[in-house]
């Protein structure tokens, strides 16, 4: 197959440069080894970004009291809390996903 823009990396930089090259007319592929996304969204600034609000909302609940409200155990369920990062960044991968179709 012929293209006229090739980009390598589907992380930030590429997936945009893929939709604007689509944009202006071009026939575009993008390689990409792994998720779109790239390391950012995937395994590290985002799911990490999740896990920390959980964190924080731990940190929250076990300070209710000096606000007045009774909680009487804060438990963790870390395979739940990490399941729920990993849902965040499948979400804005699946986003990501959609942006490419839609600009073919």
């Amino acid at each position: 197959m012929d293209y006229d823009l090739l980009v390598i990396g589907g992380g930030p930089g590429g997936y945009v440069a893929a939709i604007r090259g689509s944009q202006r007319g071009m026939k575009v592929a993008v390689v990409e080894r792994e998720l779109l996304g790239g390391v950012c969204l995937n395994w590290g600034c985002i799911p990490s970004k999740a896990l920390l609000k959980t964190a924080e909302m731990v940190h929250l609940m076990n300070r209710a009291d000096e606000f007045g409200i009774r909680i009487k155990e804060v438990a963790v369920d870390f395979d739940r809390v990490v399941d729920r990062s990993r849902q965040v960044a499948g979400k804005l991968n699946k986003g990501i996903q959609f942006l490419l179709k839609k600009n073919k």
